[in-house]
């Protein structure tokens, strides 16, 4: 019998419990052995829950019973999160977690513990929810030196900016409309600023390059200021805007890391990922572009992905189930001021002459009947272009990079 215990009874948690509960006779007959969750911890009671009879407040009976070898940390943030995780693994209990914050943050090390204690941290959940991304990376993509990662990994943002090129309209509005579908939170910062996004480039990266990827090191960049007239321009060039992580190796041995809008061609592998959904697409010296894609989020397709992870710690109690290169030494990340790439512009018409003499050999984007029209520039390296930004001021409404 393998006994699991869930640390966090929330929309997650509870989607684990019902997973392995509900398809029990799958769970466990793909474990090699009966699985069931023994213990719940939450602060909260749940009276009329039907497991209501597993909840407990007490971590240190979970802790301290040599029954469970396998801990689903479904709490989230990086306080408790982290101490009853490595509390978990000293104790040579696997952990299986969709806690991104974490992973991002101490990600080599909890690792690292987990294998001097002959168990696992396991984190597929961590990052597109139910697409199965950490374990291709770390097993079917082995062969591979991955030379990129583009994604497109939060559900959020992708379903605001979907509905503004959809239906034409502006931000705010549609953050609204993405908060009453419960798609956004009611603080959306973390994701509508990027910060979710830069946590899980993080944790690819760090994959990607076996050593330490430092989120807050990655320039990261949010939707705010993308508007119903970006989209129109952006139409009109026959091209859409998401929001896109990126990780590149460059030929001098640095990371290009990098979280922002980018301006695709309809025709981009990632310009057809819409609404909730995510997109990770990797590009291997040999394999060369292969494409990961699904929903991001939500109570059981996360679920599904912690329930994975704790199918694979139950095939191999005693020992890691999964070899994972991830170095606490840190990658050095290039300067994205040193680097190259064409940027969009959003400017009013009485900026035109000044827009296209401070950028030659661009190209010209207008609408008929609009008071702002839209310019691709050259490339050049960003800090040029940030130079020249600065003396326009105000007469650039906006910019977006070109993917």
């Amino acid at each position: 019998m393998i006994y699991v215990a869930v640390l966090g009874y929330g929309t997650v948690g509870s989607g684990v419990v019902e997973v392995i509960e509900n398809n029990n006779a799958e769970v466990s007959l793909k474990a090699g052995e009966e699985m069931h969750v023994k213990y719940i911890l939450d602060l909260r009671d749940f009276p009329g829950d039907p497991y209501e009879q597993l909840v407990t407040h007490d971590f240190d009976s979970i802790l301290n019973d040599p029954e469970v070898s396998i801990v689903c940390e479904v709490m989230g943030g990086v306080g408790t999160a982290y101490q009853y995780t490595r509390a978990c693994l000293e104790a040579g209990k696997s952990v299986c977690t969709s806690n991104k914050e974490l992973v991002a943050k101490h990600g080599a090390e909890l690792i690292e513990i987990a294998r001097n204690h002959n168990c696992s941290y396991m984190f597929e959940a961590s990052v597109g929810g139910g697409i199965p991304i950490i374990r291709p990376l770390n097993k079917a993509l082995t062969p591979e030196r991955i030379e990129k990662i583009s994604a497109i990994l939060n559900g959020t943002t992708n379903y605001i900016l979907t509905k503004m090129e959809q239906e034409g309209a502006d931000y705010e509005e549609t953050l609204k409309q993405a908060q009453a579908l419960g798609y956004a939170e009611r603080n959306p910062e973390a994701d509508v600023e990027g910060h979710d996004t830069c946590r899980k480039i993080a944790i690819l990266s760090s994959l990607m390059v076996g050593k330490n990827v430092d989120s807050e090191k990655i320039y990261t960049e949010g939707i705010t200021k993308i508007t119903a007239a970006d989209f129109a321009l952006a139409k009109a060039a026959d091209m859409t805007i998401k929001l896109v992580a990126t990780s590149n190796y460059l030929e001098n041995g640095t990371l290009l890391a990098y979280v922002s809008p980018m301006i695709l061609a309809k025709e981009a592998p990632l310009a057809s990922v819409n609404d909730v959904f995510n997109g990770v697409l990797i590009t291997g010296n040999m394999l060369g572009d292969v494409m990961f894609y699904g929903r991001g989020a939500g109570k059981l397709p996360t679920a599904s992905a912690v329930v994975s992870d704790v199918i694979d710690c139950a095939r191999h109690v005693g020992r890691t189930s999964i070899v994972c290169i991830w170095d606490k030494e840190e990658m050095q990340l290039a300067d994205l001021s040193e680097t190259e790439k064409v940027f969009f512009l959003r400017a009013a018409l009485s900026a035109k002459d000044e827009i296209v003499n401070a950028f030659p050999g661009g190209k010209l984007i207008e609408l008929e009947g609009a008071e702002e029209f839209g310019y691709f520039t050259t490339c050049m390296k960003e800090k040029e272009f940030d130079a020249k930004a600065i003396v326009l001021g105000d007469k650039i409404h906006n910019r977006i990079r070109v993917a």
